[in-house]
Protein backbone atom coordinates (compact mmCIF):
# COMPACT_ATOMS: atom_id res chain seq x y z
CA UNK A 1 0.00 0.00 0.00
CA UNK A 2 1.32 3.41 -0.94
CA UNK A 3 2.30 5.76 1.89
CA UNK A 4 0.26 8.64 0.45
CA UNK A 5 -2.91 6.53 0.57
CA UNK A 6 -2.17 5.61 4.19
CA UNK A 7 -1.48 9.21 5.23
CA UNK A 8 -4.57 10.57 3.46
CA UNK A 9 -6.79 7.92 5.05
CA UNK A 10 -5.87 9.49 8.41
CA UNK A 11 -6.15 13.14 7.38
CA UNK A 12 -5.70 14.89 4.05
CA UNK A 13 -2.56 17.01 4.00
CA UNK A 14 -1.60 19.84 1.65
CA UNK A 15 1.12 18.74 -0.79
CA UNK A 16 3.94 20.66 0.92
CA UNK A 17 3.12 19.16 4.34
CA UNK A 18 2.66 15.66 2.93
CA UNK A 19 6.01 15.93 1.11
CA UNK A 20 7.69 17.10 4.30
CA UNK A 21 6.20 14.23 6.28
CA UNK A 22 7.08 11.59 3.68
CA UNK A 23 10.67 12.89 3.52
CA UNK A 24 11.06 11.75 7.14
CA UNK A 25 9.76 8.25 6.40
CA UNK A 26 11.91 5.29 5.41
CA UNK A 27 10.97 1.77 4.35
CA UNK A 28 12.03 -1.24 6.42
CA UNK A 29 11.28 -4.96 6.14
CA UNK A 30 11.37 -7.78 8.69
CA UNK A 31 10.67 -11.53 8.51
CA UNK A 32 7.75 -13.45 9.92
CA UNK A 33 8.20 -14.01 13.67
CA UNK A 34 10.21 -10.82 14.18
CA UNK A 35 9.31 -8.88 17.33
CA UNK A 36 8.80 -5.30 16.16
CA UNK A 37 7.91 -3.88 19.58
CA UNK A 38 8.65 -5.28 23.01
CA UNK A 39 6.78 -4.75 26.25
CA UNK A 40 8.63 -2.77 28.90
CA UNK A 41 10.64 -0.83 26.31
CA UNK A 42 10.18 2.70 25.05
CA UNK A 43 9.40 2.56 21.34
CA UNK A 44 11.00 5.41 19.41
CA UNK A 45 9.31 4.86 16.04
CA UNK A 46 5.88 4.85 14.47
CA UNK A 47 5.24 2.34 11.70
CA UNK A 48 2.64 1.96 8.96
CA UNK A 49 2.15 -1.43 7.33
CA UNK A 50 2.92 -1.36 3.63
CA UNK A 51 2.49 -5.12 3.20
CA UNK A 52 2.03 -7.84 5.80
CA UNK A 53 0.29 -8.74 9.05
CA UNK A 54 1.13 -8.22 12.72
CA UNK A 55 -0.47 -8.94 16.07
CA UNK A 56 -0.24 -7.14 19.38
CA UNK A 57 -0.39 -9.20 22.54
CA UNK A 58 0.42 -9.20 26.20
CA UNK A 59 1.72 -12.09 28.25
CA UNK A 60 -0.61 -13.40 30.93
CA UNK A 61 -0.32 -16.37 33.27
CA UNK A 62 0.90 -19.18 30.97
CA UNK A 63 -0.64 -17.63 27.84
CA UNK A 64 -0.53 -14.74 25.42
CA UNK A 65 -3.59 -12.53 25.03
CA UNK A 66 -3.89 -11.11 21.51
CA UNK A 67 -5.72 -7.79 21.49
CA UNK A 68 -5.07 -6.37 18.02
CA UNK A 69 -4.27 -7.39 14.47
CA UNK A 70 -2.71 -4.98 11.99
CA UNK A 71 -2.60 -5.30 8.24
CA UNK A 72 -1.92 -3.17 5.17
CA UNK A 73 -2.47 0.52 5.86
CA UNK A 74 -2.63 0.23 9.64
CA UNK A 75 -0.39 2.21 11.99
CA UNK A 76 1.73 0.22 14.42
CA UNK A 77 2.35 2.34 17.46
CA UNK A 78 2.90 2.02 21.17
CA UNK A 79 0.60 4.81 22.30
CA UNK A 80 2.17 4.92 25.76
CA UNK A 81 5.62 5.47 24.26
CA UNK A 82 4.29 7.88 21.62
CA UNK A 83 2.31 10.09 24.00
CA UNK A 84 4.14 9.76 27.32
CA UNK A 85 7.59 8.56 26.24
CA UNK A 86 7.17 5.67 28.67
CA UNK A 87 7.65 1.92 28.37
CA UNK A 88 4.88 0.22 26.43
CA UNK A 89 2.91 -2.79 27.60
CA UNK A 90 2.55 -4.64 24.29
CA UNK A 91 4.60 -7.05 22.26
CA UNK A 92 4.07 -6.82 18.50
CA UNK A 93 4.97 -9.87 16.44
CA UNK A 94 5.03 -10.18 12.67
CA UNK A 95 2.69 -12.91 11.44
CA UNK A 96 4.03 -12.60 7.88
CA UNK A 97 7.11 -11.14 6.25
CA UNK A 98 6.20 -7.46 6.56
CA UNK A 99 7.21 -4.21 4.90
CA UNK A 100 6.75 -1.01 6.87
CA UNK A 101 7.01 2.73 6.51
CA UNK A 102 8.88 3.98 9.58
CA UNK A 103 9.30 7.43 11.09
CA UNK A 104 10.93 8.35 14.36
CA UNK A 105 8.71 9.74 17.10
CA UNK A 106 11.22 12.56 17.62
CA UNK A 107 10.96 13.55 13.96
CA UNK A 108 7.15 13.50 14.18
CA UNK A 109 7.21 15.73 17.27
CA UNK A 110 9.44 18.20 15.41
CA UNK A 111 7.04 18.21 12.46
CA UNK A 112 4.12 18.82 14.84
CA UNK A 113 5.84 21.91 16.24
CA UNK A 114 6.76 23.29 12.84
CA UNK A 115 3.72 22.47 10.67
CA UNK A 116 0.11 22.93 11.80
CA UNK A 117 -1.19 20.61 9.07
CA UNK A 118 1.08 17.78 10.22
CA UNK A 119 0.11 18.52 13.83
CA UNK A 120 -3.56 18.15 12.87
CA UNK A 121 -2.72 14.93 11.03
CA UNK A 122 -1.05 13.62 14.21
CA UNK A 123 -4.06 14.61 16.33
CA UNK A 124 -6.35 12.77 13.91
CA UNK A 125 -4.09 9.69 14.05
CA UNK A 126 -4.37 9.63 17.86
CA UNK A 127 -8.15 10.20 17.71
CA UNK A 128 -8.66 7.32 15.27
CA UNK A 129 -6.59 4.99 17.45
CA UNK A 130 -8.61 6.05 20.50
CA UNK A 131 -11.88 5.22 18.73
CA UNK A 132 -10.54 1.77 17.75
CA UNK A 133 -9.58 1.11 21.37
CA UNK A 134 -12.96 2.30 22.62
CA UNK A 135 -14.82 0.09 20.13
CA UNK A 136 -12.74 -2.93 21.16
CA UNK A 137 -13.40 -2.27 24.87
CA UNK A 138 -17.14 -1.92 24.31
CA UNK A 139 -17.24 -5.09 22.20
CA UNK A 140 -15.46 -7.09 24.91
CA UNK A 141 -17.80 -5.77 27.60
CA UNK A 142 -21.16 -5.89 25.84
CA UNK A 143 -21.07 -8.29 22.90
CA UNK A 144 -21.16 -12.06 22.92
CA UNK A 145 -18.26 -14.06 21.51
CA UNK A 146 -20.44 -14.92 18.50
CA UNK A 147 -21.16 -11.24 17.87
CA UNK A 148 -17.46 -10.40 18.19
CA UNK A 149 -16.59 -13.18 15.72
CA UNK A 150 -19.19 -11.96 13.22
CA UNK A 151 -17.85 -8.39 13.59
CA UNK A 152 -14.33 -9.66 12.93
CA UNK A 153 -15.48 -11.46 9.77
CA UNK A 154 -17.27 -8.32 8.58
CA UNK A 155 -14.51 -5.84 9.41
CA UNK A 156 -11.51 -7.98 8.44
CA UNK A 157 -12.82 -10.72 6.12
CA UNK A 158 -9.40 -11.98 4.98
CA UNK A 159 -8.10 -12.40 8.51
CA UNK A 160 -9.01 -16.09 8.81
CA UNK A 161 -6.74 -16.86 5.86
CA UNK A 162 -3.79 -15.05 7.43
CA UNK A 163 -4.00 -15.67 11.19
CA UNK A 164 -4.02 -18.88 13.24
CA UNK A 165 -7.27 -19.87 14.93
CA UNK A 166 -5.41 -19.84 18.25
CA UNK A 167 -4.64 -16.14 17.86
CA UNK A 168 -8.21 -15.41 16.76
CA UNK A 169 -9.63 -17.27 19.77
CA UNK A 170 -7.33 -15.30 22.06
CA UNK A 171 -8.40 -12.05 20.41
CA UNK A 172 -12.06 -12.95 20.96
CA UNK A 173 -11.38 -13.89 24.59
CA UNK A 174 -12.45 -17.52 24.14
CA UNK A 175 -10.92 -20.98 23.81
CA UNK A 176 -10.24 -22.62 20.47
CA UNK A 177 -12.96 -25.17 21.29
CA UNK A 178 -15.50 -22.35 21.73
CA UNK A 179 -14.31 -20.76 18.49
CA UNK A 180 -14.84 -24.08 16.67
CA UNK A 181 -18.40 -24.25 18.02
CA UNK A 182 -19.13 -20.69 16.92
CA UNK A 183 -17.72 -21.33 13.46
CA UNK A 184 -19.82 -24.50 13.12
CA UNK A 185 -22.99 -22.60 14.14
CA UNK A 186 -22.40 -19.83 11.63
CA UNK A 187 -21.78 -22.11 8.62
Amino acid sequence: MDINIILNAIYSLPSASRNRLTAGIKEVSYPRGYMLLRAQKIETSVYFIKKGMVRAYQNAAESEITFWFGQEGDPVISMKSYIKNEKGYEDIELLEDTDFYQISSTQLQTFYKEDLHIANWGRKLAELELVKTEERLIAMQFKTATQRYKDLLEQQPGLLNRVSLGHIASYLGITQVSLSRIRAEIR
